[in-house]
């Protein structure tokens, strides 16, 4: 009992210290989507390097790629001994639209019992808990295996130039395990897992017709329209069962076990409050399926952005030249992101009519990943949760992606213990971004608890 005072009050005397460091980490806009932004990636980086450097590394290294640094750090206690690599990444999703707001997105402040701010939870505020929890642990001798860092910059928009750098840097690399924190729990008193991560497949779809815009009451009629040529034709990708129409998509996809279906039906769900919460009378999804079992378990379409023609204040009767959109779907395991990517490419090409031109481009994707539950790794993780949250976290599957998780087992071969801390109302890749204050600390102390049991 008194080593769990003292680790919850190490935390709480050394929170203004954390809390300082983090917001400066949370004031840099490392957006990596936007070019403008890349002197900003650099800022990022550097501070990372600064960070991993006072909590205990050996050296810590900017590492340059075709796109944006790479951060790497390590604290080596013995070659022979087990490593631990941790991931995490630096760059934050665009904060649009700037008036829905409540603060200023990189002017990070504690309001309610929260972190406010652009990436306090996706990924700047879950991945610092690492480094902190790293430092207490390298500071008070109590570290006993090697620690590795990699903090990307380029996650939020797939990792386009880390599946290289993993190549070039294998031994670099080289651990046992791989630590993430960049999921969610079920709630702040449903402790979870992370059990498996969807995949994605990603397109931008560009339709076009005539040459230039055209006086829609002169050639309406006579013409057709790109805008209504591209909705006819993302209506025809899916079907009123839910299915998504593009034919083999299913044939890699496993069924759901009674088994698994079980677990999934023990995992608290208020079907009422979820509808209220994310503000919809209704939910709607592949038929014969429930909501987790489809955000979850099963492949998904998505149409991500859709433009084109007039779209100012006001009216213009314009025919357009041409029309966009931007189109996802969520793979699950047994699904290859680049055969499905090449499937909806021929698919939309197939159904294409001759009066437009069509052009379909895969953007980026990933593979699903599962984690096994009886890892001696997670295992030190379910104990972990349970000495801070009190109860044993439950395995779940969630519906995102973080395409480099696979892509770690494909070239280093070694698994990812995703511990998430996040909330569903911690509002990622949105306005008003947030992390419970309470949560920040609790993470730090339950990853320190995953060492402690993992090297008992």
């Amino acid at each position: 009992m008194r080593m769990e005072n003292t680790i919850k009050e190490h935390i709480d005397q050394q929170l203004d210290r954390y809390l300082e460091e983090l917001f400066t980490l949370l004031r840099i806009p490392s957006i990596s989507s936007k070019e403008e932004h890349k002197p900003d990636m650099y800022k990022a980086a550097e501070q990372w390097k600064h960070l991993l450097m006072m909590a205990g590394c050996d050296h810590a290294k900017i590492y340059e790629t075709e796109g944006n640094p790479v951060v790497f750090g390590e604290r080596i206690i013995d070659p022979k001994l087990p490593t631990v690599l941790i991931y995490g990444h630096m760059d934050v999703m665009p904060v649009e639209p700037l008036n829905l707001w409540d603060s200023a997105p990189f002017e990070p402040v504690i309001q309610a019992g929260k972190i406010w701010g652009r990436g306090a939870d996706d990924d700047k505020g879950q991945s610092f808990m690492h480094a902190k929890a790293f430092e207490y642990l390298a500071h008070s001798d109590q570290l006993k295996r090697n620690v590795k860092f990699i903090i990307e910059g380029e996650e939020e928009i797939g990792s386009p130039n880390l599946p290289q750098f993993i190549e070039e840097h294998k031994e670099l690399l080289a651990a046992d395990i791989i630590l993430v924190s960049d999921t969610s729990m079920l709630d702040a008193e449903t402790p979870s897992l992370t059990t498996g991560l969807r995949g994605l497949s990603y397109w931008q779809l560009e339709v076009s017709g005539p040459k230039v815009d055209l006086h829609s009451g002169l050639f309406g009629g006579a013409v057709a329209n790109p805008i209504n040529e591209l909705c006819k034709l993302i209506a025809q990708l899916q079907d009123d069962k839910g299915r998504i129409t593009v034919p083999g998509f299913y044939d890699d996809v496993k069924p759901i076990s009674d088994e698994e279906r079980a677990l999934i039906a023990q995992i608290p769900f208020d079907e009422e409050a979820y509808k209220e919460s994310i503000g919809v009378k209704a939910l709607k999804g592949e038929e014969g399926f429930s909501t987790l079992e489809r955000t979850g378990t099963r492949p998904s379409f998505d149409v991500c952005g859709i433009w084109g023609g007039y779209m100012g204040e006001g009216a213009k009767t314009v025919l357009p030249s041409k029309a966009y959109a931007k189109l996802s779907t969520r793979l699950v395991a047994g699904q290859d992101n680049q055969k499905i990517a090449q499937m909806m490419v021929d698919h939309i090409s197939r159904i294409a009519p001759d009066y437009v031109q069509v052009k379909v481009e895969a953007m980026h994707g990933g593979q699903a990943y599962e984690c096994p539950i009886d890892l001696p790794e997670y295992q030190a993780a379910e104990k972990a949760y349970i000495d801070v949250f009190g109860k044993r976290p439950l395995p779940v599957k969630r519906g995102g992606s973080i395409p480099i998780i696979a892509t770690f087992e494909e070239k280093l071969g070694i698994k990812t213990i995703l511990m998430g801390f996040g909330l569903e109302e911690d509002a990622i890749h949105s306005p008003n971004e947030n992390f419970p204050l309470e949560m920040f600390k609790k993470g730090i102390e339950t990853i320190i608890r995953f060492y402690e049991h993992l090297d008992a």
